[in-house]
């Protein structure tokens, strides 16, 4: 059960999250610390969570990315409205790292996870979209056989080699 006043909070803390990036010291956010393709604009306060998931989605993963969602309706529709909203319109769409940065992350915990191939293939495709390289791909999974072991290595890389072909 949330404390008295929890979800008070949570309302507080979703109109506001725009205005600054929660996780940033005030230091860095004041230094206005670049690197190349990050972006640091703020968004539109009419670009909210949902329109802002859609097109973050729609940027990195196309048409694989929209059919996962789509095919969530019918079961789960609150799911895919969460993946939409949260994972792209909150997090993927994060000024802190830029789209390559994020799809390296997203394809290494896949990997590591061993048991997420269908997201995996996504991702792959999705990080070939925003610029990846395929041997930065492979590099990323190889690099997970020294943590997550050699058998999710391997299936990631059956995974890569089958986006990589298509």
């Amino acid at each position: 059960m949330p404390a008295p006043g929890a979800s008070h909070s949570l309302r507080g803390m979703k109109s506001t999250y725009r205005e600054r990036l929660p996780d940033v010291p005030e230091s860095l956010a004041a230094a206005n610390i670049r690197s190349e393709g990050v972006r640091n604009e703020k968004a539109a306060p009419a670009d909210d969570r949902r329109s802002r998931g859609l097109r973050t989605l729609s940027e990195i993963t196309g048409e694989s990315g929209e059919r996962v969602v789509d095919s969530l309706r019918d079961i789960a529709p609150d799911l895919a409205n969460w993946i939409i909203d949260f994972s792209y319109g909150d997090v993927m769409a994060r000024p802190g790292l830029d789209r390559r940065s994020r799809q390296i992350a997203t394809i290494a915990a896949l990997t590591a996870l061993g048991n997420a191939q269908p997201q995996l293939k996504v991702h792959i495709a999705g990080a070939l979209n925003v610029g990846c390289t395929p041997q930065e791909i492979v590099e990323v999974i190889l690099q997970m056989a020294v943590f997550a072991g050699f058998p999710a290595a391997i299936n990631a890389l059956n995974v890569a080699r089958e986006v990589f072909a298509s």
